[in-house]
């Protein structure tokens, strides 16, 4: 019989990573004993260099990124799952329990371990379960070590009398998080080493391990086929997958023991459960009591969920090594499938490290990406496979002055501005004498045009194959709101660095004089679009206006305000942010779903985004002074911690009521938007 982790109850000497004594995500068997409930609610931790764990409530897997391993084997990207679940069953007075769950081609559930489900909870963003054996009760909980790629899984028997048999295949695999298995014939090499398996699944692969001090793991050779993978059968994708069973561990266990599986691609990696999972509660004690201890007016009156967004702030910033910094940073800009985006990162830079209390991280992100300027524009993102960035964006650079902006204003880091000055100088240049893709000042009246066929360079950039589907060419609004924004902040940090702020100034004001172009009259609104060359002035009825209220500084009038924060909230307003197309307007799509084609046709058409509920917040502010009716726009999708995402807040929802969740389940502009608005709005 194998040894076993010796411990007492490790529901009360643990020290709980949870930042309160109630978990802000916990459900009963109301939640985990319905299937199709359980699975729509799904968990996440991640190591901080890009790589993660995810699966759902229920236990089964509904998506080809899910899995108990996905590594980044070339941090922050070359994401690969290895270990893609656990089917675990239990032997206890004379019956056999499962805990697995799997639904399979043929439409069959077997097994269905959610049944003996009978709580879930998130201790910090830690997920743990409880599963009730007759009288038995035992509780499991998943944590990665940060800067590895390396998965914790803990058992412990909580209560239960006479022996108790724990048995755990490992089913792994090894492919891009995008795609899927189908195995045919093919043969990995799984052979024992000290304290476990080691898989190599083809020459040239990385090997990966798992590992257990105390549990014995036997080496198998399996395919399990035909798994079938329901989100992605939604999505209108290949559906099915087929999985190695590797490794088969079994232990016996006593009330108040524990055993820990350790799923690796460090041969070296800690094995001690309790040390491991004492770093990781230690972690995010760390930078949550931060956040209190700098922030106390703000934690003395947060409610649960945005306690718990702090927590998931984290879970966005990640490693990226540079050639001349191998401790540089960056923002993955949403689980499952986005990587490091230079828009997603500059967007949600001060909502995750400011509001947060965590300028140095802030800085480490801004030199990072100063690094990658060129002709005046910041990466579109970074490819999973690593390779040359895309530089197909007029905003991201734009937005990298709102966020050197916010920087300073939260720092007054002075020496850092002389230094990041003449990379916002290059910018300003670079957009007055021209850059790609068309995008320059018009001289004739100081706004910004972007754009040209082919090409999607706003944050509507939906495309699929040659179609564009909000090509939005010309003068966009929101464009020409940052373009305002960035030069009244380079008349503001001019006299920082010795240089004078008067040409930024006079620019700025020739900007505000002609943005009343963008004034429809007659809707009372913002035009999304002017001088497009197809079609003149787009009076398309789009939340991209808002900014031009929600930027520090509005080139509109104060009624011009006004009227925008009111029609937005009339026509785009929804309780989980705002709709991307008015109802109504031609090829409004109230539903998200289908096929890739149906899926991209609909994001920007109607689709409801998470992160614009925060700049819309803080317009409203601006425009009534009514810091409690901000923040009641912030509270309902802030409950959405506990729907989709567990702990955080997704991308995107259905344009028509009841605003189901889509898309991404965890999004880093939409929590970092909702913490920034959420703080400022406090005042």
């Amino acid at each position: 019989m194998a040894t076993t982790e010796k411990r007492a109850n490790p529901s009360t000497e643990q020290e709980s990573a949870a930042p309160e004594s109630h978990a802000a995500v916990e459900f009963g068997r109301e939640v985990c004993g319905s299937l199709e409930i359980a699975e729509q609610r799904e968990w996440l931790v991640t190591n901080g260099i890009g790589g993660y764990a995810s699966g759902t409530v229920s236990g089964d897997v509904t998506r080809c990124y899910h899995g108990v391993l996905v590594a980044a084997l070339h941090p922050p990207v070359g994401r690969t799952q290895l270990v893609a679940k656990l089917e675990e069953t239990v032997g206890y007075d004379g019956s056999e329990f499962a805990l697995a769950t799997n639904r399979w081609l043929s439409g069959a559930v077997e097994p269905q371990g959610y049944l003996n489900i009978e709580s879930f909870r998130l201790e910090g963003s830690i997920p743990v379960w409880r599963f009730a054996l007759a009288d038995a009760l035992l509780e499991k909980r998943i944590w990665m070590q940060q800067g590895e790629n390396t998965t914790y899984v803990q058992y412990s028997l909580l209560r239960g009398n006479g022996p108790f048999r724990l048995a755990v295949k490992a089913l792994v695999n090894y492919r891009d998080f995008h795609s899927r298995t189908h195995a045919g014939d093919w043969l990995m090499r799984v052979e024992s080493v000290g304290h476990g398996i080691r898989i190599t699944a083809f020459d040239g692969a990385t090997p990966f391990c798992l590992l257990s001090a105390t549990a014995r793991f036997e080496p198998r050779h399996d395919w399990y086929r035909n798994f079938l993978l329901p989100q992605e059968t939604a999505r209108g994708l290949d559906d099915r997958e087929d999985y190695l069973f590797a490794a088969a561990a079994s232990v016996e266990l006593a009330r108040s023991q524990s055993v820990t599986l350790v799923f690796t691609t460090d041969p070296q990696a800690e094995l001690d459960g309790a040390r491991t999972l004492s770093e990781q509660v230690k972690h995010e004690r760390g930078f949550y009591s931060k956040w209190m201890e700098n922030d106390a007016v703000a934690a003395a009156v947060a409610p649960a969920w945005i306690r718990q967004l702090i927590l998931a702030a984290d879970q966005f910033i990640v490693k990226r090594p540079l050639p001349a910094e191998s401790e540089g940073r960056s923002v993955i800009a949403g689980y499952h499938w986005f990587g490091d985006w230079g828009r997603d990162t500059m967007i949600a830079l001060p909502g995750l490290t400011l509001a947060t209390r965590r300028p140095e991280i802030a800085r480490e992100i801004l030199f990072a990406l100063a690094r990658y300027v060129d002709g005046g524009m910041l990466p579109n993102n970074f490819p999973d496979a690593g390779g040359v960035p895309q530089y197909n964006t007029a905003d991201a650079a734009l937005w990298y002055f709102e966020a050197v902006r916010q920087y300073f204003e939260a720092t007054q880091d002075a020496e850092g501005i002389l230094k990041l000055y003449p990379v916002l100088t290059q910018i300003t240049s670079a957009h007055l004498h021209g850059t790609r893709y068309h995008i320059h000042v018009d001289a004739a009246d100081g706004l910004l045009y972007a754009g040209e066929e082919g090409v999607q360079l706003t944050w509507m950039d939906a495309k699929v194959g040659d179609w564009v589907v909000t090509p939005r060419i010309g003068k966009p609004v929101e464009i020409n709101a940052l373009w305002y924004n960035a030069l009244k902040t380079m008349a503001k940090l001019a006299p920082v660095t010795g240089k004078s702020a008067e040409p930024f100034q006079k620019m700025a004001e020739v900007v505000r004089k002609n943005f009343t172009k963008f004034w429809n009259s007659g809707a009372h609104c913002c035009y999304d679009v002017i001088d497009d060359p197809r079609i003149g002035s787009d009076a398309s009825f789009r939340p991209n206006q808002i900014f031009a209220v929600s930027l520090p500084e509005s080139p509109l009038s104060r009624e011009q305000q006004k009227a925008v924060v009111d029609i937005c909230a009339g026509r785009l307003l929804t309780s989980h942010g705002l709709r991307s197309l008015a109802q109504g307007e031609p090829g409004y799509q109230g539903h998200y779903g289908g096929g890739p084609r149906e899926r991209d046709g609909a994001y920007h058409q109607g689709t409801v985004w998470g992160w614009l509920l925060g700049p819309f917040a803080l317009a409203h502010l601006r425009v009534y002074g009514d810091r409690k009716a901000a923040l009641s726009f912030l509270e309902p999708l802030g409950r959405q911690i506990s729907s989709y995402g567990l702990g955080t807040l997704g991308e995107i929802f259905d344009g028509d009521a009841p605003f189901t969740p889509r898309g991404c389940i965890a999004q880093a502009w939409t929590v970092a938007e909702v913490l920034r608005a959420w703080r400022a709005t406090l005042g």
